[in-house]
């Protein structure tokens, strides 16, 4: 890289950043949607997500800075439903892509500098379009990573979830109403799961509201259907005459049944990319076997 193409190169980067701090002074037109979730009192906003740190982090800062700042279609709409099984605010969510994407425009340049400093001449083409790619896939990876976290926890939920289903079973066994069962049930784990429902369930005396009706909107609010499935078993169970014991022993037994498929599904697909690296394996054992007498017939020809 010449002393020109660098010239070029810095010169660039300083342009940029006197572009972004002067878009950064401009006023930013907010969203009216988030401006009413801010206003609007605890008791109105969804059930699931997560509260506001106290004591933000920088990751959390930053998000908060590129939520006041940054263009909503920038940023892109926040999985609300990933995000709150998983306890994360919107802002953590923002904060680690803009995070992920300043790391993406930092490392070429780095890397560029480096080669030049040993003495390889890079084209100022490549580090400009490595910084342009490379900070796009990094500000799109967190999504990617908060889709597959919410997966799992959501297969911890609703493993968590077919043990309090066997505990209310229990509990509307041994003579109790469908509005104790549950909250009897949610006070036995100390598990987040277990804290969430008994949260749900506090909320719902609280607003004088049924239980079954908070545990439905904390499904739809986590996108958790088993949860749902529960509230409408307890429902039913509202009514005393109703049997609904063997609906909940029936639904516990099908929902650890689910999850056993899909453990031993998951199971049945590691084996199966275990043998790929055996067949390499083997492949090279008889690459090695071959290769003496295959020279033997060379040298001899």
């Amino acid at each position: 890289m010449t002393a020109l193409q660098l010239a070029i190169a810095f010169g660039a980067v300083i342009g940029v950043g006197v572009a972004v701090m002067l878009y950064v002074l401009v006023p930013a037109q907010p969203d009216l949607r988030d401006v009413l979730t801010r206003l609007s009192p605890p008791a109105r906003r969804r059930a699931g997500a997560a509260a506001p740190s106290v004591n933000p982090d920088l990751e959390e800062r930053l998000g908060i800075w590129a939520e006041r700042s940054l263009p909503a279609r920038i940023l892109g709409a926040p999985p609300a439903r990933d995000l709150a099984v998983l306890r994360k605010t919107p802002a953590q969510f923002y904060g680690k892509k803009v995070l992920y994407g300043l790391l993406g425009l930092c490392m070429p340049p780095l890397i560029g500098t480096f080669f030049t400093l040993i003495g390889i001449k890079v084209p100022v083409v490549f580090p400009v379009g490595a910084t342009v790619v490379l900070a796009t896939v990094l500000f799109m990876m967190p999504s990617r990573d908060v889709k597959e976290e919410a997966k799992k926890a959501r297969a911890n939920f609703a493993r968590a979830l077919s043990a309090y289903i066997e505990l209310c079973a229990l509990e509307r066994n041994s003579g109790a109403g469908a509005t104790v069962a549950l909250a009897n049930a949610a006070a036995v784990g100390d598990s987040w799961v277990f804290r969430k429902i008994n949260e749900e369930l506090a909320r719902s005396r609280y607003n004088g509201i049924p239980p079954w009706d908070s545990l439905k909107a904390l499904s739809e609010d986590l996108g958790l259907p088993e949860l749902a499935e529960l509230a409408d078993i307890m429902r039913l169970a509202n009514d005393e005459s109703s049997e609904v014991y063997r609906h909940l022993r029936a639904r516990s037994a099908s929902a650890r049944s689910a999850l056993m498929s899909t453990e031993l599904a998951q199971a049945s697909l590691v084996e199966e990319r275990m043998y790929v690296p055996a067949a390499f394996l083997g492949l090279v054992f008889l690459g090695l076997l071959i290769t003496p007498p295959l020279l033997r017939l060379l040298a001899a020809s």
